[in-house]
């Protein structure tokens, strides 16, 4: 253990000694271990084998960090920048990007040069309007050209390469997850460990387009199609929730495939995808109550992958690590 005690550490989890191998690991990190540090901080953030403790996690964070592990540096960074177990700081985010690109981190470096390219302001918000256009009389259906650049839509898809799965639901009968019944595409979550710098100002510029509030937004999801996927007719009003679905945007990753369109079929709107376009578009009406013309599709791909992100707009703030039920 003493020459890979983390991999001793992964061993006892294997084979099911997890007291075993949490006492380990806060004995390690007691000792300055950088590597048991960041464990302990994974596991504090995942609620398992620790319970969930988001200030402690930044803290053992900081401490590895400290200690030079470069990937809890990273993780630090873009907990910051989005405001997991402390209020967001994005001042405090960009020194510790700035001194980990200082000292060659290429992933940092990598960061820096996406975000030097953004028109933000010393707080990550967005300098630059952009021109909402409507695509109905009632507006309830919106577009923003070139929303995103071609370099941070290929950020979001390679953000999520590494989670994409297949849309499940769970069968009411057996309890058992079986192939989404609308949703045939693949999806992956833009968790809060995954909102780095870069994806938390596309999150917060949303926000600024939609006219809401960052907080009222779930996390980033991407969606890939492939030839034959689809997302079937829908709405995106949930049913029996305290914390409505208002508001979802659409934000296009890539173009040059066939089909995948967005069709909104009771306003007669088909709309081609462009890489870096944003749609939104109204779920309730000024009274909050499900507008029946929001149901929409995405028509199959004929060929090629289509990669899109949602992000659904709640009614209220609330927090990703606990859901919105809890607002």
């Amino acid at each position: 253990m003493q020459n890979d005690p983390m991999g001793a550490v992964d061993a006892m989890l294997r084979s099911g000694r997890v007291a075993d191998a949490t006492a380990t690991v806060a004995r390690l990190a007691a000792a300055g271990h950088g590597g048991a540090l960041f464990q302990q901080a994974l596991w504090q953030l995942q609620g398992h084998p620790l319970p969930r403790d988001l200030a402690a996690a930044r803290l053992a964070l900081r401490q590895a960090a400290d200690c030079g592990h470069g990937e809890a540096r990273l993780v630090e960074i873009t907990l910051a920048a989005n405001g997991t177990g402390a209020a967001a700081d994005w001042p405090a985010a960009m020194r510790l990007l700035a001194a980990a690109n200082a000292a060659g981190d290429p992933h940092a470096r990598y960061l820096h040069g996406l975000l030097s390219a953004m028109a933000i302001d010393g707080d990550g918000h967005p300098t630059t309007p952009l021109l909402v256009e409507p695509l109905t009389d009632d507006r309830s259906v919106r577009r923003v050209r070139g929303a995103l650049s071609v370099a941070e839509c290929t950020h979001i898809a390679n953000a999520a390469s590494d989670l994409l799965a297949p849309a499940v639901v769970v069968d009411p009968r057996t309890g058992r997850h079986v192939p989404h019944p609308i949703r045939t595409s693949d999806a992956g979550v833009l968790s809060p460990l995954r909102e780095d710098p870069v994806i938390r100002a596309i999150n917060v510029r949303i926000a600024a387009l939609s006219d809401t509030q960052v907080a009222q937004g779930e996390a980033l999801t991407v969606l890939r199609y492939r030839p034959g996927q689809q997302f079937r007719l829908h709405a995106d009003v949930l049913p029996q929730v305290r914390n409505q679905r208002v508001a979802t945007v659409l934000v296009y990753l890539n173009d040059g495939f066939g089909g995948g369109e967005t069709t909104f079929p009771d306003h007669g709107l088909t709309i081609r995808p462009k890489a870096g376009d944003a749609i939104i578009f109204d779920n309730v009406d000024a009274q909050g109550r499900p507008l029946a013309t929001a149901r929409h599709a995405g028509e199959p791909v004929r060929s090629g992958v289509k990669w899109l992100a949602t992000r659904w707009i709640r009614a209220r703030p609330f927090d990703v690590w606990t859901g919105p039920e809890t607002a």
